[in-house]
């Protein structure tokens, strides 16, 4: 490898040449203009609060999960139980077992952020370590094998008789392909999303990174969608046709006042997907939701602006609309409290990050 390969292939070039992987400051500093003016329109800086009346906070910051998936219909949901800390590793096994889970499981913190703290549990000794580890309260959910996983982001007026899909983002799991003579951790110094995620995954598997794949067997290495765990976006909005949006647009009237969010949805195959079968949503978000197919490689950054401002008028209307049905935005008072305890939250998540 040249001098100007190993340059190309350092975490630091690779952060500054890829804005995806940019901090969310530095995506987001060129949009608050838009945004103080939207909030000198609503009058108020957390106006987003009544987007969804029925989510804490709008679903911008702090919700609970426990709390959301009740509002989706329960054919929908992967079976979930929830745990409040502290909590004994043999008690929670013991209850799980009594409900009928079985293992593969999943392990989330009640409350989240760019997947930290999500684990799957193969075995009883991991989810005893999870639960003695958990900082927060906590659940755990069946394991979804549906191998592909999407995320579709709707809006809908209130007094609308129908939503909109905005944007669909397809996952691609953090994975390696063999080579027949390649260790894993040689095949991870190839790929630059793998770079980014090596300290993850030395904690994640150690010595198993010295292993040689056969060649062409490919090996997943970060079973989560989620960007900040290594996944690749693509953007998939073209996919949006009237029969996705009628089935989407069925679920979420489904759910109460829901008018903004994103749906993360682990199916099948697309084509029994598009007919409603073989799918289940494993996260519900709100107002704080990010139009997530802008993270694709082929965008610009500037074309990712376009679609952020596209996004955040919808939801300032929606909560204009909102507010004058009734519900409130949050007070200057409430605003500052929901920052605090954001960073508490922070601060927990990052210490379940590594659970």
């Amino acid at each position: 490898m040249t001098r100007r390969q190993r340059l190309a292939f350092h975490p630091f070039f690779i952060r500054l040449f890829h804005w995806e992987y940019w901090s969310f400051t530095a995506v987001y500093l060129p949009i608050y203009i838009v945004w103080i003016g939207l909030c000198i329109r609503a009058r108020s800086f957390f106006f987003f609060a009544a987007a969804n009346p029925t989510i804490r906070n709008g679903g911008f910051l702090n919700e609970s999960k426990k709390d959301i998936i009740p509002l989706v219909p329960v054919a929908l949901n992967p079976r979930t139980s929830f745990f409040s800390i502290p909590t004994k590793g043999p008690t929670a096994l013991q209850q799980l077992k009594k409900e009928g889970f079985q293992f593969p499981l999943i392990g989330k913190p009640d409350v989240g952020c760019r997947g930290r703290g999500i684990k799957i549990l193969r075995k009883e000794t991991e989810l005893e370590d999870y639960v003695a580890r958990a900082a927060m309260d906590f659940h755990i959910q069946e394991f979804i094998p549906y191998k592909n996983e999407v995320g579709i982001f709707y809006y809908r007026y209130p007094g609308q008789p129908t939503g909109k899909l905005s944007g669909i983002v397809r996952k691609e799991f953090l994975s390696v392909r063999g080579d027949g003579h390649s260790r894993i951790r040689d095949l991870l110094q190839k790929d630059k999303r793998a770079i980014l995620q090596r300290t993850s995954l030395e904690k994640m598997y150690g010595p198993a990174l010295d292993k040689v794949l056969p060649e062409g067997e490919e090996l997943e290495l970060v079973p989560y969608g989620n960007h900040a765990r290594g996944a690749k976006f693509i953007d998939d909005s073209h996919l949006i046709d009237e029969e996705l949006t009628r089935m989407i647009d069925g679920i979420c009237r489904q759910i109460p006042e829901f008018y903004f969010g994103r749906l993360d949805i682990r199916y099948r195959d697309w084509a029994t997907f598009r007919q409603g079968q073989h799918f289940a949503i494993i996260e519900v978000n709100g107002a704080g939701s990010e139009p997530t197919h802008i993270y694709d490689p082929r965008h610009s950054v500037f074309w990712a602006w376009g679609e952020i401002i596209r996004h955040l008028l919808i939801l300032a209307r929606i909560s204009r609309l909102n507010h004058r049905r009734g519900f409130p935005y949050l007070t200057t008072r409430q605003g500052i409290a929901m920052f605090r305890e954001d960073k508490v939250w922070s601060k927990k998540l990052e210490a379940m990050a590594d659970v």
